[in-house]
């Protein structure tokens, strides 16, 4: 199964707010992602084994270096409204407090970092529509781990959104090591990280 439109879309003349209610009362199989993709509401299966591994193993390693008032979600809505998106990053690392009010959704603009992992259904999506989303929106870094690029698992670090574009900071290949500034400052050894 391959990500998925689910109808129906609003069009150009409606709102965020309807778009937003279509993405909450979608009811997709458990464990599978519902996101707001460039203004489409989109279904993608659950992740694989290595990729919930991956995801365990850095979020493992990033509690070693975040504040105490920060926390790690993986199921955590981060909303895109100019962007026509709400995204669910397979990380975010929030303040706790931006979890205060009700809801399933924080403004991206809010994330520390947030890490996409890709997988073959939703590959294109990270690396294009979620990158320049996750700019426009000003979040700070992104980490983005792609077991399946071209043959050469990476790890690309984009950081100092300006003008809605990312700067990239870091490139690895699986193996080597890419940097986390601070506020984590974390040297992140990618050769833990599982490929298929």
């Amino acid at each position: 199964m391959g990500v998925r439109a689910v109808g129906p879309v609003p069009g150009p003349d409606q709102d965020w707010e309807a778009l937003v209610r279509i993405w909450e009362e979608t009811d997709a199989p458990e464990g599978c992602k519902v996101e707001i993709i460039e203004e489409i509401v989109a279904v993608s299966p659950p992740p694989s084994t290595d990729h919930n591994v991956t995801a365990e193993l850095l979020q493992r390693s990033l509690y070693t270096v975040i504040p105490a008032d920060w926390g790690i979600y993986q199921t955590l809505g981060v909303s895109l409204p100019g962007r026509g998106g709400l995204y669910i990053p397979d990380l975010v690392v929030v303040p706790r407090q931006v979890l205060s009010g009700p809801g399933h959704q924080v403004p991206a603009a809010e994330a520390r970092l947030v890490v996409e992992i890709t997988s073959r259904a939703n590959a294109n999506h990270d690396r294009v529509s979620k990158v320049n989303g996750y700019a426009k929106a000003g979040v700070e870094l992104f980490l983005l781990l792609d077991p399946w690029h071209s043959g050469r698992p990476t790890a690309t670090l984009y950081g100092e959104p300006e003008g809605g574009t990312y700067r990239v900071l870091e490139t690895v290949e699986y193996g080597g090591k890419i940097s986390l500034p601070e506020p984590f400052g974390l040297d992140l050894d990618t050769g833990v990280f599982p490929v298929s």
